[in-house]
């Protein structure tokens, strides 16, 4: 530095005015002329650019075709330029293409009259029912504590005296399923074979067979709520779904089946009556469930939803929703039972079911008609004794060994409860609900309670899987389907055979 500069800040020091600290540092700056203004403008147009392709590669963008990587390239540049020109970042536009997209994704399907038509009926018929359903749930609050453990204690000592009866081969192959008629001495089988056979209860002899009703295995097989069980009647009584993805009915008259449903595209697994009769369900390995108009064997309705396979359906009793009550119970290829809450979407309880896959499961359901028979049996053998029952009381229920080796509940009788509040035949029409059966590739049939989900009793069939259970309408029988191409038959020792 020369010494005229160095005596010039020397000096502006003592001045005070100007000093190394208290100099502003100024990076807003030009060094004159066009050609560095253009450059800074394209210096800033390529740092912008390298920003909006850095923000493009993090979106998402939804396409699934052929041109898919030409596509999203363009559609990513678009709205990476709609978004540079708002002067905002990409996550506004993918929210309001989020927005978008869920606002279309509602839509309708055109219905037919006819399933216009079927709505109203069944809104007719489920209704009533309902409301019927809702007064006997208030009613039955009312009844006793004492009284309502009366009732159970009873029917969990019948079942703790449920024994085979025998066995009986049934087909040449297994038997897949197997269901009671409603008046609890009719049985339909459906084995791998494509055979349907309707059987005599308890004499276990055959009634009418269907050979070959379908091409391949027969996945489920249902009874009608109010079929004609006559040698001559010609109405639809039962249904069968098959592995050649048809439908079909039958008459008791008829050899063969009187009408066949097509529209599925893979195996058929289960079908199921609505309670009215007038329509039939059908669920299939094509991911749909169907509704069938029984009388005029045209579709009503397909409907989607399932992101696989279909393995089952039910009506609920009022028949207005393809479910069952508020609780529901499912069999897994865990060996276990889960017990469902309908109201929270929750599993309540998990069981440790079997020792292999469940297969089936079934809850008691008690119709009018047998409820109606096994109250005037009761007031038959309790009219003249009512007095000297000795009731049962909420006292601990003491514990056996099954045949599995788990506990087993075992009723325990106390005297002491006043008349008023003791069991009464009337009691019977509440026993739908009190307990559930399954199956397991154990070679197990089990009966559970519904109140505690503890088992009642361990049933040994020896014959290898089961693969189907049911129970007959009035509690009597309970029947199993076997690997082993026979059925089961189960009853208490307090039944006639």
């Amino acid at each position: 530095m020369s010494s005229n500069r160095k005596v010039r800040i020397e000096d502006e020091d003592e001045d005070g005015d100007i000093t190394l600290e208290n100099l502003v540092e100024d990076r807003d700056y030009s060094m004159g002329g066009d050609r560095s203004e253009r450059a800074r403008q394209e210096n800033q147009a390529l740092i912008d650019e390298l920003e909006r392709k850095k923000r493009a590669r993090s979106m998402a963008v939804p396409t699934d075709d052929a041109k898919a990587p030409d596509r999203r390239d363009r559609l990513r540049y678009v709205l990476s330029q709609i978004a540079a020109a708002r002067g905002g970042d990409m996550s506004d536009v993918e929210s309001e293409s989020e927005e978008s997209a869920e606002e279309e994704e509602e839509f309708y399907t055109p219905g037919s009259l006819e399933l216009l038509e079927s709505r109203r009926r069944i809104a007719e018929y489920s209704l009533p029912r309902a409301r019927d359903r809702i007064a006997q749930q208030r009613e039955q609050s009312k009844i006793p504590l004492s009284r309502t453990i009366d009732l159970r204690k009873r029917v969990f000592a019948e079942l703790k005296t449920f024994s085979i009866l025998g066995s009986q081969i049934a087909d040449e192959r297994p038997v897949s399923q197997i269901r009671f008629a409603h008046d609890g001495r009719t049985l339909a089988t459906g084995s791998w074979s494509g055979n349907v056979k309707v059987w005599d209860i308890p004499s276990c002899t055959v009634k009418k067979v269907f050979n070959h009703a379908h091409t391949d295995l027969v996945g489920g097989v249902a009874w009608h709520p109010s079929a004609d069980l006559g040698d001559e009647a010609s109405t639809a009584c039962l249904a069968s779904g098959g592995g050649d993805s048809l439908v079909k009915l039958f008459s008791m008259k008829e050899s063969k089946a009187i009408a066949t449903l097509r529209g599925h595209q893979g195996r058929v697994c289960r079908v199921n009556f609505h309670p009215s009769g007038a329509y039939l369900g059908s669920a299939s390995f094509d991911g749909t469930w169907r509704l069938w108009d029984v009388q005029t064997q045209s579709e009503l309705l397909l409907q989607e939803g399932h992101s696989k396979e279909v393995y089952a359906l039910s009506f609920q009793d009022d028949g207005a929703l393809v479910s069952s009550g508020y609780q529901i119970a499912t069999g897994s290829g865990d060996d276990t039972i889960r017990i469902w809450d309908m109201r929270s979407l929750k599993a309540l309880h998990t069981i440790p079911a079997h020792k292999s896959n469940v297969s089936d499961i079934r809850f008691f359901r008690q119709t009018a008609s047998s409820t109606s028979k096994a109250a005037d049996h009761a007031m038959e053998m309790e009219s003249d004794e009512m007095e000297d029952v000795k009731p049962v009381v909420a006292t601990p229920p003491a514990q056996t060994t099954g045949v599995d080796g788990t506990e087993d509940i075992k009723p325990t009788i106390t005297p002491g409860v006043p008349p008023g509040q003791r069991y009464h035949p009337s009691d019977d029409k509440y026993r739908t609900g009190l307990y559930f059966i399954s199956s397991g590739y154990d070679g197990l049939v089990k009966i559970w309670s519904a109140d505690d989900w503890h088992q009642v009793k361990a049933l040994a069939t020896d014959a290898g899987k089961v693969m189907s259970v049911d129970i007959s309408n009035d509690g009597s029988f309970i029947a199993s389907g076997s690997w082993n191409r026979s059925y089961q038959l189960f009853a208490g020792e307090n039944v006639n055979v």
